[in-house]
């Protein structure tokens, strides 16, 4: 597998105007050669901060391109999004749903969101193929991951949501979400606050993200008639390196729909579908345990209210108990919300004789929420094969 490290030339991406944008088109993703001149970072921004990170404000970036929005269509980054809390921040990594024109009209309302939280070892790809150790899984970076999610949910806004804190450059720790000790395993509570920084996060995201690309499309200033010749140029190659056709794909962005994202509190206009993978389930069950108290909150149960579906993939983490929710009174709560229930394992983990408690508690999972009524779709995947960490990841591919 190779591990070349990215050009120095990939610097140039950023918010700096269409030339750049189209430049950074032309350039492999392995595009930040700090990464690999200084050695892997850890979670936070591209290379990753502490636990609580830096506010950032809403609608700008900082004075550094690790501080700054980083827009390369479809994707942006937005480093240190603020929560509930200044203190608490996370980067976000959105995958823009296709253009009108390249996948039919855009759908409707509600808006459809996937808001993604991945395990241990999953980073930006340019961190990702500079480890000595998690290059090997690179397939898997969250870049990768996102477009994976994106044609399982066609016409949907992905969210990958990272966690805070990457403990030896490999553990995941979501500790914006739960209390987690030093590798991420968690301490469940009902009052840490998780639901309540989802949807900060969720609501301060839009809104930069709305911001970027309304700035963005303000430095092509074009008129309805320029940007209607752009759109339908040939495709020849221009003097920045950018076609007439990925300039046309721009416009039909900057054009489309994609840029009016409706507030995640609003009844009926927006849905959404949770999604963690191994360690990133921790998130999902921290929000079972306090979601009879979240609920009392008016914005917050609004928000709760439009959560169509929630995915757990595959749950695990290096604590000894507590992988899956097993606590009848919460998943009783739970029951009530009509949220769509999804479990999919591999081997890997509900088969692991060395944690035998996971595949004991993910039973009991199943069958308290069926006893409750829940119809939950329940797959385990890969059972004739030898549990692995390659079949691990690829649930990915077949959930």
């Amino acid at each position: 597998m190779s591990r070349r490290c990215p050009p120095a030339s990939s610097v140039l991406r950023g918010l700096v105007g269409s030339a750049f944008l189209c430049l950074a088109r032309t350039m492999s993703l392995r595009g930040a050669p700090a990464s690999c001149l200084s050695g892997p970072s850890g979670g936070g921004s591209a290379g990753g901060s502490g636990g609580g990170g830096r506010s950032s404000s809403i609608g700008g970036g900082g004075a550094s391109s690790s501080s700054s929005p980083r827009l390369n269509l479809p994707w942006l980054r937005l480093p240190e999004v603020p929560g509930a809390e200044p203190f608490r921040a996370n980067d976000v990594l959105l995958l823009l749903p296709p253009p009108p024109s390249a996948a039919g009209p855009l759908p409707e309302p509600p808006q459809h969101h996937v808001v993604y939280f991945p395990g241990d070892v999953q980073n930006y790809h340019e961190i990702m193929v500079c480890h000595p150790e998690n290059f090997q899984w690179e397939q898997w970076c969250l870049e990768n991951v996102a477009s994976i999610l994106g044609r399982r949910f066609p016409q949907s806004y992905i969210w990958v949501i990272k966690c805070s804190r990457m403990h030896l450059h490999k553990f995941s720790c979501y500790d914006n979400f739960v209390a987690s000790n030093m590798f991420g395993a968690p301490e469940h509570s009902t009052d840490f606050g998780a639901f309540k920084h989802l949807h900060a996060l969720l609501v301060n995201a839009f809104k930069l993200a709305q911001n970027v690309l309304l700035s963005q499309k303000s430095l092509y200033n074009f008129s309805k008639d320029a940007k209607a010749i752009a759109c339908q140029s040939p495709t020849v190659a221009t003097t920045n390196g950018c076609s007439a056709t990925e300039r046309g794909r721009d416009c039909e962005y900057f054009n489309s729909s994609a840029m009016n994202l409706i507030e995640p509190s609003v009844i009926g206009e927006a849905s959404f579908t949770l999604i963690g993978f191994s360690k990133g389930c921790v998130v999902l069950n921290q929000l079972l345990h306090e979601l009879k108290e979240a609920k009392k909150e008016k914005d917050t149960n609004a928000f709760i209210k439009n959560i169509r579906a929630i995915y757990w993939l595959d749950g695990g983490h290096s604590g000894g108990s507590n992988t899956w929710v097993t606590y009848p009174d919460v998943l009783k709560d739970f029951s009530e919300t009509g949220i769509s229930v999804n479990a999919h394992v591999t081997p890997y983990q509900v088969f692991d004789t060395m944690r035998a408690w996971i595949g004991k508690e993910h039973k009991r999972f199943v069958q308290i929420l069926e006893e409750l009524g829940v119809n939950v779709n329940s797959q385990l995947h890969f059972a004739d094969e030898a549990p692995s960490l390659d079949n691990h990841f690829r649930v990915h591919e077949v959930f």
